[in-house]
């Protein structure tokens, strides 16, 4: 019972939470340009208005790739929430990326190809990088479980350090932030201001925007997990991170697919790898 309220609760809590982010991050993007930017609500406006709106088709299989992207963005989302495998909750949510990719790639545009193609290199950065938390939080917790990970005594931050840190530096990347805004970006600065969804227009675009408001719930509730056993710092530091990711958006300039690939597998191995090497002595040193 208590893993339908939860999984329910993610299905109606997460667009809303995500939208209002989403609102929050253009508002104070706004003014830290010394602008006024849009209403904290303009995001579900903008989807309501979409919604709305006659779909183009570009491809008989777009719709089917997008829908594919929503709903195992949200069932990666669901087995967090319920406290399900961690493992299995990483394959669901690279399938999930996979399909968003095939819907850039089954467009016309030239555009869509290379963010559908930049999405990919994107990918190559950031899945060593969860997979390798994954491995650091089962060796310091004993479990893949989210739930048993969830109720560890101590924080995981204490023995996974170096991991935290190349979490949050790839999270730049996930959540579509500069300098790493490859593939595709909310703000008019790069050269390909959509990538993937260029193409993508009416009801398909609405879509993309629900699934990115579920993705990044998901994202911020992982990097929860590092201080999950005391919560409100855990709340504290997911804001203060989400925060931070808005400050460097507007200070860095976007950089090229090759630096960020390079930069993303460099912290990979300097911080995450060199963690889980140095974990058995981190181990004995925090008991």
């Amino acid at each position: 019972m208590t893993s339908l309220l939860l999984a329910l609760g993610f299905l109606a809590g997460a667009p809303l939470a995500g939208g209002l982010l989403t609102g929050a991050d253009r508002v104070l993007s706004a003014r830290m340009q010394k602008r006024i930017g849009p209403p904290l609500l303009q995001p579900f406006w903008d989807v309501a208005k979409l919604w709305g709106k006659e779909s183009l088709i570009i491809s008989r299989y777009q719709n089917l790739f997008l829908y594919c992207y929503l709903i195992f963005t949200v069932f990666t989302g669901v087995l967090f929430f319920t406290g399900g495998d961690f493992l299995i909750l990483l394959f669901a949510f690279t399938l999930a990326d996979l399909f968003f990719v095939l819907s850039g790639f089954v467009a016309n545009s030239p555009y869509s190809h290379v963010g559908a193609e930049r999405e990919l290199i994107q990918m190559m950065a950031e899945d060593p990088v969860i997979i390798l938390n994954s491995i650091g939080m089962y060796l310091a917790a004993g479990t893949f479980s989210v739930s048993g990970l969830l109720s560890f005594p101590r924080p995981l931050i204490l023995y996974l350090p170096g991991l935290f840190l190349s979490y949050v530096f790839i999270l730049i990347m996930k959540l579509r932030k500069s300098p790493f805004d490859i593939s595709m970006s909310a703000h008019a600065h790069q050269e390909l201001v959509r990538g993937v969804v260029t193409d993508f227009a009416g009801r398909p675009l609405a879509v993309v925007e629900v699934a990115h408001w579920y993705e990044n719930i998901l994202l911020l509730a992982i990097l929860f997990l590092f201080c999950a056993s005391a919560p409100l710092v855990g709340i504290a530091m997911v804001l203060f991170v989400f925060f931070l990711m808005l400050v460097i958006d507007n200070a860095a300039a976007r950089v090229k697919w090759r630096a960020a690939l390079k930069w993303c597998w460099v912290v990979t191995v300097a911080l995450g790898v060199l963690n889980i090497v140095l974990l058995p002595l981190i181990l004995k040193w925090v008991k």
